[in-house]
């Protein structure tokens, strides 16, 4: 096809700004788990968010509005009826601001942007949107959005012009986006606000910092019969274009940057490899498959140390703390009671356990 017959579009590369949109990785966990104060518990890429008297689990979902694929179900396991002034509840996903630089935000050719997503709920009315933009003045857009059947998936499509509302920040330097590893933009799904949260006005960007819903949010926690399914998340520049499908490996290799879970593979599944140091101490060292946003956090469940030379029977690890860590690798010391073979070899292993999990995080 000669060069003059292709069309170019301005967005090159990947459209969708959002990772695991289509709910695709789950490192985690899988079944329905409760959710917290911030939490990723389930789907990767997306926390559960709730301050309120009740309580409401994520976990994986075949439901899907085309017969085939996953998505993120949430659902009220104890009801809060009528939330504080201060409680709400909302599912989020974080996203990069290096990975935004693109918007040009904080210049007069700042770009316009499009969120579309498939949602389903037991619990109709109007629900709503933000995107919070932390750095330099930070600002907050609400847009309203409803569910107007129940248990009916439907598509939304959500128009984020630059200067929404009366706001013309983005051409000033309180628009800009920080060229770094930290939060560019918050983008939230909001399931019910107390009146300190819920005062966004729709369609509006608002300096506000307390904006996570708008005055006519629904409180869907407040039966526990209610539901929420949320799948083919996308955030783009420009118009509405067809969801941006990925593979799966590429999907866990985005996600790998924020979380990486190693496990799940079954009895003594192999998670690193090193030396005893002590009789109660032995290091090991664990590379990972993507480089991390950042130095990350480390957690561990029934894990436990394996040794190479004299195949002694594996002791349960009682505590980890880090000996070096990067982006790119971790060196752990990994602590017993006693017992151990100082310079022998060790690996790190799924305690007779296929729940056993390592867990290394740098969410932002």
């Amino acid at each position: 096809m000669p060069l003059s017959k292709i069309q170019l579009s301005e967005a090159t590369g990947r459209r969708n700004l959002v990772i695991n949109g289509a709910m695709q990785i789950f490192q985690r966990a899988t079944a329905a788990t409760t959710s917290s104060n911030g939490t990723y518990t389930t789907v990767d890429r997306f926390a559960a968010d709730k301050i309120n008297d009740g309580a409401f689990t994520t976990e994986k979902s075949t439901d899907n509005p085309f017969g085939t694929g996953t998505s993120l179900k949430a659902q009220v396991t104890s009801a809060d009826t009528s939330l504080a002034a201060t409680q709400y509840a909302r599912i989020l996903q974080n996203i990069e601001a290096q990975n935004l630089q693109h918007l040009l935000y904080g210049t007069s050719s700042a770009k316009t942007l499009t969120l579309s997503f498939w949602v389903k709920s037991s619990k109709t009315g109007i629900y709503s949107i933000t995107l919070r933009k932390p750095d330099n003045t930070a600002y907050h857009f609400c847009h309203e959005y409803t569910i107007s059947s129940a248990n009916t998936w439907e598509k939304k499509v959500i128009t984020i012009t630059p200067t929404a509302g009366s706001t013309s920040f983005i051409t000033a330097s309180a628009g800009a986006i920080a060229n770094d590893t930290g939060l560019g933009l918050e983008l939230s799904f909001a399931l019910g606000q107390g009146s300190t949260y819920a005062i966004g006005t729709s369609n509006t960007w608002s300096s506000n910092t307390n904006v996570f819903a708008s005055t006519n949010q629904v409180n869907w926690m407040d039966n526990t019969s209610n539901n929420f399914y949320l799948t083919q998340v996308q955030l783009e520049v420009g118009n509405l274009t067809d969801f941006e499908h990925r593979s799966f490996a590429e999907e866990l290799t985005l996600c790998q940057r924020y979380c990486h879970v190693m496990g799940g593979a079954g009895v003594y599944e192999r998670f690193a490899v090193g030396y005893i140091q002590s009789a109660t101490q032995a290091r090991c060292v664990t590379y990972f498959p993507t480089a991390m946003r950042a130095n990350p956090s480390t957690t561990s469940s029934n894990v436990a140390l394996l040794l190479v030379a004299s195949r002694a029977a594996a002791q349960t690890v009682s505590s980890i703390s880090v000996d070096f860590n990067s982006p790119t690798v971790a060196h752990l010391q990994y602590n017993v009671s006693s017992g151990l073979n100082t310079g022998e070899g060790c690996h790190i292993v799924a305690n007779n356990n296929s729940n056993a999990r390592l867990t290394f995080e740098a969410e932002l």
